[in-house]
C-alpha cells in the first residue's frame, strides 16, 4: 500500500455548540459568539493522505502527509459594517463544491503536491482512492489523465467500494484525530480556523496513522471473510503494545484458503447478484454491501 494515496473531504466547524474547557484559577473563560447554532462558519477541507514509510529503528524516511486543503475563497464585501468598508477583500468558505472545484483541487493542487513530496525512489505509479461522492470526477476524467502524467509518474483515480467508509484510512480515524487536535484551539476568523486545522494536520504523528493503515488491511480482511458484507466488527491489534516489543508487522497476511474462497464466491456470479440488490433496494443487509475487487 506504500502507493495509494486516499483523499477524502470534510467539514470542520469554528465551534461546538457545547464545548468543554479546562481553565486555570481566575483565567476569564473563552467567548464564543453567533448569530445562531444554525450558523456556526464551517469550512470544508480535501485531505490527501500516503502511507507513511518507517524504519525497522523507527525513523521516519517519508510522512506521507501528502496536504490538507480548504475549500475557501476570496470576495469583496459588498456593503460597508462596523468591521470592515465595502470592497475589502474577505476569505470565506466555498459552499457550493462541484466537479469543476474537486478537479481544480486535483489538479492544481493535489497533483503537484504528490510530485514534490513523494520519494525519490518512490514507485511512480501512485493511484489516489476515493470515495464514490457525486461531486468527485471520473477515473477516465481527460482533463485529469493529462496532468497526472508529467514528471514520470503514473498517477491514476480509483474508487473505494461503495457503502464501505471504513475503505479509506481518512474515515478510518485520521479525520477524527485531526478533528480533536483542532478543538485544542478556538479559532474566531475563517483564517485562524484554517490555520488551526492545517497545524493539526502537519502535527499528527506518523507512526499513529501507521497503525491506521494496517488496520485498514484487518478491514479488508474481515470484508472476505463475510463475503463482502459490512457485517464485522473492526479488530484491535494492539498495535502500540506490538510496536513497542518491535513486532509490529508491515502487512496483515491472509491465508490462500481465504483467497480461495472469496474467488469462487465471486466467480460464482454473487457480486452481480449483490450489487443488482443493493442497486434496486433490495439488500437483506440495512448496512450495505461492499464488496472488494
Amino acid at each position: 500500500m506504500y502507493n495509494l494515496v486516499h483523499v477524502d473531504e470534510k467539514w470542520f466547524c469554528m465551534s461546538k455548540i457545547s464545548q468543554r474547557y479546562y481553565l486555570a484559577i481566575g483565567e476569564a473563560e473563552p467567548y464564543r459568539r453567533c448569530k445562531s447554532k444554525r450558523f456556526i462558519i464551517k469550512i470544508m477541507f480535501i485531505a490527501a493522505l500516503a502511507r507513511p514509510i518507517i524504519t525497522v529503528n523507527w525513523e521516519v524516511m517519508f510522512d506521507g502527509k501528502i496536504g490538507i486543503f480548504p475549500f475557501i475563497e476570496e470576495v469583496a464585501a459588498k456593503r460597508w459594517s462596523c468591521n470592515r468598508d465595502a470592497g475589502v477583500i474577505e476569505t470565506k468558505p466555498q459552499l457550493s463544491i462541484t466537479k469543476e472545484v474537486i478537479r481544480e483541487k486535483l489538479i492544481n493542487h493535489i497533483l503537484p503536491a504528490i510530485r514534490e513530496k513523494w520519494p525519490e525512489d518512490g514507485c511512480k505509479q501512485i493511484w489516489i482512492v476515493q470515495d464514490n461522492a457525486r461531486p468527485h470526477i471520473a477515473s477516465d476524467d481527460a482533463q485529469f489523465n493529462l496532468e497526472s502524467k508529467k514528471d514520470g509518474f503514473d498517477i491514476r483515480l480509483i474508487n473505494q467500494p461503495a457503502q464501505s467508509l471504513d475503505m479509506n484510512v481518512l474515515d478510518l480515524g485520521f479525520s477524527n484525530a485531526i478533528q480533536t487536535l483542532k478543538d485544542q484551539v478556538a479559532p474566531r476568523t475563517v483564517k485562524q480556523l484554517v490555520k488551526a486545522v492545517k497545524k493539526a494536520y502537519d502535527n499528527y504523528d506518523p507512526k499513529l496513522y501507521n497503525h491506521i493503515w494496517l488496520t485498514l488491511q484487518q478491514v479488508m480482511k474481515e470484508t472476505l471473510i463475510v463475503k463482502g458484507n459490512n457485517n464485522y466488527h473492526i479488530p484491535h491489534m494492539g498495535n502500540k503494545s506490538l510496536e513497542r516489543r518491535a513486532e509490529l508487522p508491515t502487512c496483515i497476511v491472509i491465508t490462500p484458503q481465504l483467497v480461495e474462497e472469496s474467488k469462487k464466491w465471486a466467480e460464482e456470479g454473487h457480486i452481480k447478484d449483490e450489487q443488482q440488490k443493493a442497486n434496486y433496494g433490495e439488500s437483506d443487509s440495512d448496512d450495505g454491501i461492499g464488496i472488494i475487487l
